[in-house]
Formats: C-alpha cells, sequence, structure tokens
C-alpha cells in the first residue's frame, strides 16, 4: 500500500462529502449526483489500485484532473473558496501522488 493510493480512496470519501453537503446545504441535486458518481468512480480506483490493478492509479488521475478543471471553473464563477478551492488542492495532491506512480 503506498501513499497515491490512500490518497485516491480518500479523495473519493470527500468528493461524495461534499456531494451530501452541497445537497443538504443548497439542495443541489447536481451535487449529490456529480458527488457520487466522482467519490465512487475514485473509490473503485483506489481499491482497484490496493489490489495491483494499474489501471487504478491511472483512472484516478484521470477522474481528479477532471474535477480540478470543473472546479477551477466553479471558484472562477463563485470566487468562494468552500468547496471549489478545498477540491482543487486536494485533486492537485491526488495528482502529484499519483502520476509519478503511473510513470
Amino acid at each position: 500500500m503506498n501513499v497515491a493510493n490512500i490518497a485516491v480512496i480518500v479523495y473519493g470519501v470527500l468528493a461524495i462529502v461534499g456531494g451530501v453537503m452541497g445537497y443538504k446545504s443548497a439542495g443541489s441535486k447536481v451535487s449529490l449526483i456529480s458527488g457520487s458518481i466522482s467519490g465512487v468512480i475514485l473509490l473503485l480506483a483506489g481499491i482497484a489500485s490496493l489490489l495491483e490493478q494499474d489501471w487504478g492509479l491511472i483512472l484516478g488521475s484521470i477522474v481528479s484532473a477532471v474535477l480540478i478543471i470543473v472546479f477551477l471553473s466553479r471558484l472562477w464563477k463563485t470566487r468562494k473558496f468552500m468547496p471549489a478551492g478545498l477540491m482543487i488542492i486536494a485533486g492537485a495532491v491526488v495528482l502529484v501522488l499519483t502520476v509519478p506512480a503511473v510513470i
């Protein structure tokens, strides 16, 4: 087990929790659905990488990169750090840890 695997799993949990919080605080079904889908994909990627499947970290890197782009656009529109800034930072950490492991 390495740090990249754990980072992908933690980012998946963070995405799910963020989606649920977005739904509870603003009634946003889009947040709930997108957070759940991206979180589950990240969890599956993290578990796959724990099981020594090469595609796990690749998938985790791709989903993290996509989420960074999505949250950069949200940060640009809202100018509010939470939750976009937190997800950008967490996604960047995941990318820094997973990309070298993939290459």
